[in-house]
């Protein structure tokens, strides 16, 4: 495995093998499969391209033919910040057959992120957009260059200015040796508590088996039409079973270019499709939408939500409204999914997030010793399974802390289990806010907060929204005169802060409530906002 990565245990690989979870396929084959059965089939729809299975297979291979020619080998790392577009698609997957490994990165993250990336993968090349939702992508790529020394390549899909062109690199098609399917495949994004995000290695076994076996608890087959309306990059709508259990499937993908129910609701009409994922915010939208909408949603058969907590309340008005079945969705870009089945009860829908995907799945529910607690009974949830990774990227202090000894991960999500093996998520041990989906780091929004001259001290909590699920609070004391909600604003995006980041919300106050250790103590301020919204 790749040098930084942690590799799955023998004993546990040859297991997962003898099982036939993992299959030794690759990534990159997954279209050739489908091109060699379903060639004529719609594979991708975006705004302005719809390409076939045969189509996109093509693409794939002349593109990763002309990433060749620029210089970029199997190993590499290249850092793809592109919104929902089918150039997604191919991209990643001419990088798969070239054996080069994506990092994905998010249409939100500026500079601060970028960078980080960039420089802990020591990526060679960075797919960007020309533009997208008014922001230009080239500008930050000329910052981002300009300090990450390994950065060889800037490609931009649209205009591409002094850098490469999407459009141009596209060569014959060449003989590439595959990639070891036991080794990397791409990363995916942590969204813990340290600043900044840590890489996710995922490997080429361990997620076509993740894509497998949900798109075979979602029942997909080839009439299954899938709508993509969170941001690519994200693990949920990736493949759980998102477009690559989509594939896997041999159906249909249509890439929603925003969550807008103006633009979804439209596409349900116009394309037809059978599932789409969403997170509760959106849900929250979308139920308002869909009072007053004069277009036909019926094709839609499964609305999967997940990436924060469903409220019962919620859950109960989806089914009503779209007419389709639910699906509640529990899990993490570093592996465990669970997901509620159609063969569950209506009050389990509502009310649990779903049990494991995979009968290799193991999980603890523990106390603050590692005890295990009686079912039933809250704690922290540790798992680890054959698609749940063995350890972060380049990361061996944190993976010392993140991992017990005997291997499994240490989520920080407070749960308990039901007697029928579901899942209930209680709340989080870590320091995260969980913003319409998006995960904030309270430590790094303090850490900007505190390099402001009138900011002596900085504290973010979560508040709780009906709409986003969580908002992010700060409390701050001033070192002389505080400054305003808009000047924080200001001075954060100018240091690169992705926009999902900004607290919604200041206070000032005098000081901040301590812990007996001197910490600050976050629950008795958490306390304050509760007490708060409670009082109106």
């Amino acid at each position: 495995m790749l040098d930084g990565c942690v590799p799955c245990p023998a004993e546990d690989a040859a297991r997962y093998r003898a099982a036939g979870y993992w299959r030794g396929e690759l990534l990159g084959d997954l279209l050739r499969r489908r091109a060699a059965t379903l060639g004529g089939k719609e594979a991708l729809i975006g705004e302005t391209t719809r390409l076939t299975y045969a189509e996109l297979d093509r693409r794939a291979d002349r593109l990763a033919a002309g990433l060749r020619g620029l210089g970029i080998a199997p190993r590499d790392r290249v850092v793809v910040q592109l919104p929902n577009i089918p150039e997604f698609v191919v991209v990643c997957f001419a990088l798969f057959r070239l054996g080069a490994l994506p990092v994905f990165a998010l249409p939100a993250h500026r500079g601060n992120e970028i960078k980080h990336l960039c420089s802990h993968s020591d990526a060679v090349a960075y797919f960007i957009a020309d533009t997208h939702n008014g922001f230009d992508y080239r500008a930050l790529a000329r910052d981002v260059r300009a300090s990450v020394h390994s950065l060889r390549h800037v490609i931009v899909a649209g205009a591409a200015e002094e850098f490469t062109a999407l459009s141009g690199l596209d060569a014959d098609p060449v003989t590439l040796p595959g990639p070891d399917p036991a080794d990397v495949a791409f990363f995916l994004l942590s969204g813990g508590t340290t600043a900044l995000p840590k890489l996710i290695p995922r490997t080429h076994d361990d997620y076509l088996y993740q894509a497998r076996v949900s798109a075979q608890a979602c029942e997909l087959d080839t009439g299954s039409r899938y709508l993509t309306v969170l941001p690519v990059e994200f693990n949920f709508p990736w493949g759980c079973p998102g477009i690559i259990g989509t594939f896997v499937a041999g159906g249909t993908v249509i890439m929603a270019s925003s969550p807008s129910p103006d633009e979804c609701f439209a596409l349900l009409e116009r394309e037809r499709p059978t599932f789409t994922s969403i997170v509760p915010s959106i849900a929250h939208l979308w139920l308002e939408a869909v009072e007053w909408t004069a277009h036909d949603l019926s094709s839609l058969e499964l609305l999967q939500i997940g990436s924060a907590k469903l409220h019962t309340s919620v859950a109960a008005r989806i089914e009503p409204a779209f007419g389709c079945r639910l699906q509640q969705v529990f899990g993490m870009a570093e592996g465990l999914l669970c997901m509620t089945r159609r063969d569950d009860s209506p009050e389990t829908v509502l009310t649990v997030q779903g049990s494991p995907l995979s009968p290799a799945d193991e999980l603890r529910v523990v106390d603050s010793a590692d005890r295990e607690v009686p079912t039933g009974e809250v704690g922290e949830l540790l798992t680890k399974g054959p698609y749940t990774l063995r350890g972060y990227y380049r990361a061996p202090e944190h993976n010392a802390i993140a991992f017990t000894e005997d291997g499994f991960y240490r989520t920080g999500d407070l749960v308990r289990r039901t007697e029928d093996g579901n899942i209930v998520v209680e709340g989080r041990s870590k320091d995260v806010i969980i913003r319409g989906g998006d995960k904030v780091s309270a430590p790094e929004v303090e850490a900007h907060l505190m390099a402001h001259p009138g900011i002596r001290q900085a504290s973010v909590v979560a508040t709780p929204d009906e709409v986003l699920g969580e908002r992010t609070h700060a409390y701050l004391i001033a070192a002389n005169t505080a400054p305003t909600l808009a000047e924080i604003t200001r001075f954060l995006l100018a240091r690169g802060l992705a926009e999902f980041k900004l607290p919604d919300r200041i206070e000032v106050v005098d000081s901040f409530p301590l812990t007996g250790l001197g910490k600050i103590d976050k629950k008795a301020l958490a306390a304050r906002l509760t007490a708060k919204a409670g009082s109106h």
